[in-house]
């Protein structure tokens, strides 16, 4: 083996090796009874686990308790621990439901209870409600810019019409795997660009 060629298969190997080790959280969105996060956040974690491109995790608001910021002197235990998970995490995919043209008040409230640990990684969108949730997205965009959260371009938006059997049951229509794959495609590329400056 020549001079060059091992100096890109070191390249490859480091990139490889730096690819592997990013973490992505996938983060529901919603907190309420029926919610229908955990069924989106599932199936966009099966697609991503098939890839090999990072370790993808499921980081359920649910588990974490937070109260509302501004009711708490901040010495809460799940603070604490909601700011060392995403400070663990170099991405993350939001599981976004749009509730009044906008992002469900528990999500706002969980991004306003970490602000460093968000600095500096790389989001991706996936979005639904009856316009494709397209407008809670594009006010997350907004909140996600002022952490220092790059957020990519490519957004899987889901109908609660087509992709949800009477407005419950999952069932995307097949289409929406190729924009999910394009998505973590550009997310797993800028969350490793990004690590480098962290």
């Amino acid at each position: 083996m020549g001079f060059f060629d091992k100096l890109f298969r070191s390249s490859t190997n480091k990139e490889e090796e730096q690819m592997a080790n990013l973490n992505i959280g996938i983060i529901l969105g919603s907190t309420r009874e029926g919610r229908l996060s955990p069924q989106v956040g599932e199936w966009v974690k099966s697609l991503a686990e098939k890839r090999g491109d990072a370790n993808y995790e499921i980081v359920d608001l649910k588990d974490f308790d937070l109260p509302f910021l501004g009711t708490t002197d901040g010495s809460e235990p799940g603070i604490a621990k909601w700011n060392e998970k995403i400070g663990s995490l170099d991405g993350f995919v939001f599981i976004v439901q749009e509730y009044n043209h906008s992002i469900t008040g528990a999500l706002k409230n969980a991004m306003d209870m970490a602000r460093e640990a968000w600095f500096n990684k790389a989001a991706g969108i996936v979005s639904y409600g009856s316009v494709g949730g397209a407008r809670a997205a594009e006010h997350l965009r907004g909140i996600l810019s002022e952490q220092s959260i790059a957020h990519v371009r490519t957004h899987p938006a889901l109908s609660l019409f087509t992709d949800f059997e009477n407005g419950q049951t999952f069932k995307p229509a097949q289409m929406h795997e190729g924009t999910v794959n394009e998505m973590l495609e550009q997310l797993v590329s800028w969350a490793g660009a990004l690590k480098t400056v962290r």
